[in-house]
């Protein structure tokens, strides 16, 4: 006659701890999984910085007004006078400690290209030329092109040689707190006429400031 209760006894101490053991998988294997994110997402959360490094001074005020997220109005001027319009997004961000900045120019897939397309720029003031020092990589493209220059009145004016050796010039203009104007040219006869390759119009996104 005791047996049973025993049994019973036996059968839900067994049950217990089943369930504990299921308890403590579940959780170790979540924060398995868990530890696994922040490792992978490490470096990106260590490069980037919310203001410039002190050590810029004034220079920082070159990029740093463009710090934040922007709706993009790509334009593609054509030989035949009309204007390609590709519609994308850039994100300017202080990395590094704040002793440089990155972007990421980002177009949306249209119906001709299946994935966006996207680019990163790093940007660095070199104290010994005095300039911005800028390397732009688009992996998709296998392009990178380097150009340098600075603040020239209201304007931030960027010059360098593009892939194919010809000289390009880069330019920022109308600027303000809620709006800029970029344009790409490119020389064919060595600086003395610039041919209008991009005209690009950006607006700050809604909700950041």
């Amino acid at each position: 006659m005791f047996r049973t209760p025993r049994r019973r006894l036996l059968l839900t101490t067994i049950a217990i701890v089943v369930l504990i053991v299921c308890v403590v998988a579940a959780t170790e294997s979540r924060n398995s999984l868990n530890s696994k994110l922040p490792w992978r997402e490490a470096m990106i959360r260590v490069l980037g910085s919310p203001n410039p490094s002190p050590s810029l001074g004034e220079e920082a005020q070159t990029f740093d007004r463009l710090i934040g997220s922007w709706d993009a109005d790509f334009g593609f001027p054509q030989p035949d006078g009309t204007v390609r319009h590709k519609k994308g997004e850039l994100h300017f961000g202080w990395v590094m400690d704040g002793h440089a900045v990155q972007d990421l120019w980002i177009g949306y897939p249209t119906g001709e290209q299946k994935e966006r397309t996207i680019g990163t720029t790093f940007r660095f003031f070199d104290t010994k030329l005095k300039q911005w020092r800028i390397v732009f990589i688009n992996p998709q493209y296998n392009y990178v092109v380097t150009t340098q220059g600075g603040r020239e009145g209201d304007r931030i004016v960027l010059r360098g040689l593009d892939s194919d050796g010809l000289p390009i010039r880069w330019t920022f203009s109308e600027i303000t707190t809620q709006s800029f104007h970029w344009q790409g040219e490119k020389s064919h006869d060595g600086g003395n006429t610039w041919v209008l390759e991009e005209d690009h119009h950006m607006k700050r996104r809604a909700g950041y400031p």
